[in-house]
């Protein structure tokens, strides 16, 4: 809007951002704001900021779940694992050496825990939030056992994968959800994260910094021993 035809709001309810494209000294006004949906859009404005810093994601390194093609399970590495967790400390030790701070974020799962442990340097923490999609009773199971031993399961994800919960477990819109309080402090962090997580929660984390279409989050490819930068 031209400054000649603005005219600035001193009434009612509104937020006000000034000078936050700077990073530092800008300020944010609340006015008469209520209701839940609201409060949230101020507690978001209040953590986010604009100050350039990379967020890298990736998948941990192949388990041995992975390997026989079964689904969740909390399995050690695979030999190519272990050696992509070699090769992903030494890439992030070249990428953030001119950093001052940055961080390691895993789930409690091991195989992404296993994946950080090379990485030196830096603090680690483990955030139940990053852990992989709940399978419930198809945990442990093929796809194609799903298909043979539960059919109507196996349709029903086919159909609706943005919806479809498996039983006693989670759906991605479940994930997407549970994600919130990771996604409100990567939008406050000012140094550099490292994301190590599991294909339907990096799928969700990269979807919303991308700003990708909802229905769009569980075909996202998203696959093993690959490292994707995100530039604030």
């Amino acid at each position: 809007m031209k400054r000649s035809v603005y005219e600035p709001v001193q009434e009612g309810s509104y937020i006000k951002m000034i000078d936050m494209v700077k990073g530092e000294g800008g300020q944010l006004q609340v006015n008469n704001i209520s209701g839940y949906l609201p409060g949230r859009i101020v507690f978001f404005l209040v953590n986010s900021h604009l100050a350039p810093r990379p967020i890298l994601l990736t998948r941990h390194g192949e388990s041995l779940h992975n390997v026989r093609g079964r689904v969740g399970g909390d399995t050690v590495l695979s030999e190519d694992g272990e050696l992509y967790s070699k090769k992903l400390a030494n890439f992030i030790e070249k990428r953030l050496k001119n950093e001052k701070t940055a961080t390691i974020w895993t789930s409690t799962l091991q195989r992404t825990i296993l994946t950080a442990t090379p990485i030196v340097g830096f603090p680690k923490i483990q955030w139940r939030a990053l852990d992989e999609i709940n399978s419930g009773v198809c945990d442990g199971m093929t796809y194609e056992e799903i298909k043979k031993i539960m059919p109507e399961e196996y349709e029903s994800r086919k159909k609706d994968k943005l919806r479809y919960r498996y039983p006693r477990g989670e759906s991605y819109l479940d994930v997407i959800q549970r994600l919130e309080p990771v996604i409100i402090e990567l939008e406050r962090q000012r140094a550099p994260v490292v994301v190590i997580s599991h294909q339907a929660v990096l799928r969700a984390l990269y979807s919303y910094f991308a700003d990708r279409p909802l229905r769009e989050v569980p075909d996202m490819e998203m696959p093993l021993h690959t490292i994707i930068e995100i530039q604030m």
